[in-house]
């Protein structure tokens, strides 16, 4: 084919596409390799913050009973959060907010973010959390627990946090998954949001996979540290 620019611009701009090329691989691969973290807590080497800014929902769920949409409309903090809402109404769905991958027996992972409902009994979400395999954040492999505490106590934000010591069961699984668990009873209230979640962990190697932007891959997710 022919062009109309010299050959010296033709060379030019294919130096400055390349030079683009090579600085969003850049940003990217720092993104990845750091998972966005934030400074480590006093015993941790390892953690993350995340907020929803990135446009983003969850990185799977548990049912199809549940919606999960990037709101503006009610952040704790920064312009976004995730909106949750069950319809209909029919067991306990989860979404899946973080992905910890590459963990070993005795890693210590704590987990927290802040939940919005106005009514202090049902609807509610609980932090919970399950094992699985480093290589699809939908595998699971058996129930990890979590807290016993509800949101919604006060009728506004409250935080929800629990701790997990990893147990790879003789080495036969290497993730956790953390979820939020929507628990309702009504159609008149079904719905909350979630907000400022917060991991960090005892292992130097693991990875912090939050939702990515849309149209990218995990462990591309935009973060926000909590300050």
């Amino acid at each position: 084919c022919s062009s109309d620019l010299p050959l010296g611009s033709l060379s030019s701009l294919t130096r400055t596409l390349e030079e683009k090329r090579i600085m969003n691989r850049l940003a990217v691969s720092t993104c990845v390799a750091l998972a966005c973290a934030a400074p480590a807590l006093a015993g941790f080497d390892n953690s993350a913050s995340y907020g929803w800014e990135n446009g983003a929902t969850v990185l799977g769920q548990s049912a199809d009973n549940i919606a999960f949409t990037n709101s503006t409309e009610n952040p704790l903090s920064g312009s976004a959060s995730l909106f949750m809402n069950e319809d209909p109404l029919s067991g306990t769905p989860q979404g899946y907010v973080a992905f910890i991958t590459g963990l070993t027996d005795g890693d210590i992972i704590d987990a927290s973010f802040w939940a919005f409902d106005d009514t202090p009994g049902s609807p509610s979400v609980r932090i919970w959390g399950h094992y699985g395999q480093s290589s699809d954040v939908d595998e699971t492999s058996g129930s990890a627990g979590g807290n016993s505490a509800y949101s919604g106590a006060d009728g506004d934000w409250s935080q929800l946090g629990h701790s997990w010591t990893f147990d790879s069961n003789g080495g036969a699984r290497d993730a956790l998954i953390v979820e939020v668990r929507m628990y309702a009873s009504s159609s008149d209230g079904s719905s909350a949001y979630i907000d400022d979640l917060f991991v960090s962990t005892t292992s130097e190697t693991a990875v912090i996979n939050f939702a990515p932007a849309p149209g990218a891959q995990i462990g591309r997710a935009s973060c926000r540290e909590r300050v």
